[in-house]
């Protein structure tokens, strides 16, 4: 689909200084989500705890999804032609009937030259970063916000290094080198240590017990040739269950069709995805998907999910979404939405 960048650049030329540019760009989504009760009672009934008081209360059977995306961007370059820059984001969204509260991303810098990029902050990650893992549509899930992404092969609750528009990020390091059809991109990241009170201190000074910050390792490697590609990722962390996390990915374009296969390992689940995607005249794209994974422990995945999305492409960068998905809950929970994405 065409995307259109509007942009805002500003161009600083001076005697002995490089040009510095800075863009701005983004989308925003709207629409109506539909989700089947989880409960089995009426939606927006309170379930009884064994005391009968209320608990959780479901969200609404139709509600509001929505999301506004700004991304700021600027770089400059040396006389010696390496770019240097950094990007921030500021993000508002509402789902289930809940406003989000309106948040400003950690920055990310990059330093460029040639082929190598090496970005330091609120990085991107190796395994996010991975060819096949997401879908090829606007929310690269299903739907207008993704809808639980229950497409992804990885499912670990997205326990690896990724940009995010909420606060600090995993605030680490990676480099992305690319030649040819290839590219290999490793990153590193590393959480402060915590001190937790072991509760045996009464005094002004409570014992603690200090609790190893999490550090992941992760690589990715990616070959493109033609209309096809192959990817490989791994993940090395000091927390088990994000542990020996693995990905594996082929696909490829066969005229107006297009195939993924996907598979993924973690300590709770493994999973394999399969991802169709069909252009019908100019202007429509159907993406359809089956995801099956084997549970490993009880916070794992089990079952099988599928879903599928439809977009229209209406010009001017805006687009018609609309998606649909059952689950890996027991009951299969099926979702509903419709809305419209706009970039620029």
């Amino acid at each position: 689909m065409k995307k259109v960048l509007f942009a805002t650049t500003a161009l600083i030329a001076t005697a002995g200084m490089a040009a510095a540019e800075v863009k701005i760009s983004g989308y925003g989504r709207f629409g109506l989500d539909w989700n089947q009760a989880n409960d089995g009672l009426p939606n927006n009934t309170d379930e009884a705890d064994a005391a009968g008081e209320p608990s959780v209360s479901d969200a609404e059977e139709t509600s509001i999804t929505s999301r506004f995306r700004l991304t700021f961007d600027a770089s400059t370059e040396t006389d010696g032609g390496v770019t240097v820059g950094g990007r921030i984001r500021a993000q508002a969204e509402s789902r289930d009937g809940v406003a989000g509260v309106a948040n400003w991303s950690a920055p990310q810098f990059h330093v460029a030259y040639g082929g190598l990029r090496v970005n330091v902050g609120n990085i991107w990650g190796a395994i996010d970063s991975a060819p096949g893992l997401y879908l090829n549509t606007t929310s690269v899930g299903t739907g207008i916000d993704g809808m639980g992404f229950n497409s992804l092969a990885i499912g670990n609750g997205f326990n690896w290094d990724t940009f995010t528009s909420a606060g600090n990020g995993r605030n680490g390091v990676e480099a992305i080198y690319s030649v040819g059809g290839f590219t290999g991109h490793i990153s590193y990241s590393k959480q402060n240590d915590l001190y937790e009170s072991d509760g045996t201190d009464t005094g002004p000074v409570a014992a603690a017990t200090r609790v190893e910050g999490e550090e992941r390792t992760a690589v990715m490697l990616s070959y493109s040739f033609g209309d096809y590609f192959v990817t490989g990722a791994y993940q090395d962390s000091n927390v088990v269950a994000n542990d020996e996390l693995g990905f594996f990915a082929v696909g490829g374009d066969f005229g107006q069709f297009g195939a993924t296969v996907s598979y993924g390992t973690t300590d709770a689940s493994d999973s394999i995805t399969l991802a169709g995607d069909v252009e019908l005249g100019a202007a429509s794209t159907i993406v359809a998907w089956v995801n099956s994974a084997d549970q490993n422990t009880a916070a794992g995945r089990d079952g099988t999910a599928f879903g599928i999305n439809y977009e229209y492409d209406l010009g001017g960068g805006v687009t018609f979404v609309a998606g649909a998905v059952s689950s890996h809950a027991d009951d299969n929970e099926n979702s509903v939405q419709a809305g419209l994405h706009f970039s620029f």
